[in-house]
């Protein structure tokens, strides 16, 4: 079967590579769509990041570079191993890509998302969604009912949102302020309003962005180049400040922003994965007793996830902004969200 493999940086290449056997307690998944993620352009750009470089093996899959990409994908059940029996071939089902250890303290008590050893399908070893099939255990198997696999794409991205929202403790009366519009900062935005907080508030400067963040639900979008912004967050919040904000960029600057525009005693949640060490300014955080939550990706949040989008509280159409087949994956997707990033939001790829 074909596949796009991770071999360093700027080197992703379509290879002929076995298809996987599926196992006892193992689902072999057809992959109908792959969303291209920001970590995967990081990996291209900059990486091997989160990829196991080939002098360091992942300590759970024991591989290394080059590895088949894409941790986004959603498809059909191909083959199901002795004994699973509750899925059916033909099953849409979006696949949860985590590799755990499920021995240590995190994973023993429910926060595998932070488990000692983690490792991502697609990231990690394991095969990946930009290929024909992929083979997972059962328990990161859910079902999509009636939701088509494309939508099934985005359930990943929107679980990532959820988990953030779900920890902040955000409420309906409460206000809320989200810095970045890129495609994480969308989802939450969108997460948010399906929580139905209506006060949602975006911070971003580029127009095409801006717009996008109003489809997705935000009351309100401030332009950090037109003053202040946490002056203008404080007049639309009668000087309180938001009850909880949402760090999305990954900028020193943006996190600063992100804390002084919350309210004393609220919270901001970290939902950036940063490529520098963050500087913050301790006494912002002091002096006004903010918490500060980190969130990664998401844990036992699927099925909620997935209920979110068929309940139709989500439109999660608005935020495929592009189709490819996997052949083209390195010019019409990665370097199209390079060169294109304010246009684009996610680029699905048919394996």
């Amino acid at each position: 079967m074909k596949a796009a493999r991770f071999y360093g940086r700027n080197d992703i290449r379509i290879d002929d590579i076995p298809e996987p056997a599926t196992r006892p307690g193992t689902v072999k998944v057809e992959v109908e769509w792959c969303g291209i993620c920001g970590t995967d352009l990081h990996e291209y750009l900059d990486g091997p990041i989160f990829a196991p470089p080939a002098d360091a093996p992942h300590p759970l899959t024991g591989e290394t570079v080059p590895i088949t990409l894409g941790h986004e994908f959603a498809g059909v059940v191909a083959e199901v191993g002795d004994g699973v029996d509750d899925v059916r071939i033909g099953d849409r089902v979006v696949v949860e890509p985590y590799i755990i250890c499920g021995r240590c303290d995190a994973c023993r008590n429910g926060r595998y998302n932070v488990c000692q050893s983690l490792g991502f399908v697609g990231l990690s070893g394991y095969g990946g969604g930009f290929s024909q099939f992929v083979v997972a255990e059962r328990r990161w198997i859910h079902p999509l009912g009636e939701l088509a696999t494309d939508v099934g794409a985005l359930i990943e991205p929107l679980a990532v949102a959820y988990h953030a929202v779900r920890l902040s403790g955000a409420k309906p009366s409460h206000s809320a302020v989200v810095f970045g519009a890129g495609p994480i900062g969308l989802v939450t935005t969108a997460s948010l309003r399906a929580a139905d907080i209506e006060q949602v508030i975006v911070v971003e400067r580029a127009a095409v962005r801006k717009a996008k963040a109003e489809i997705a639900g935000a009351a309100h979008v401030l332009d950090p180049t037109a003053g202040d912004v946490v002056e203008q967050l404080l007049d639309l919040t009668d000087g309180r400040g938001a009850d909880v904000s949402f760090e999305c960029a990954g900028i020193d600057a943006v996190l600063s922003s992100a804390i002084r525009s919350t309210r004393a005693g609220g919270t901001c949640v970290n939902v950036a994965i940063w490529g520098h060490e963050a500087r913050v300014a301790m006494n912002d955080l002091v002096f006004r007793e903010i918490n500060v939550l980190g969130s990664l990706a998401y844990a036992n949040d699927h099925p909620a996830t997935i209920e979110m989008v068929a309940s139709g509280r989500v439109d999660p159409y608005q935020f495929i902004t592009g189709r490819i087949a996997l052949d083209d994956i390195v010019k019409s997707g990665f370097e199209e969200l390079i060169s294109n990033k304010e246009e684009n939001v996610k680029i699905l790829v048919k394996p």
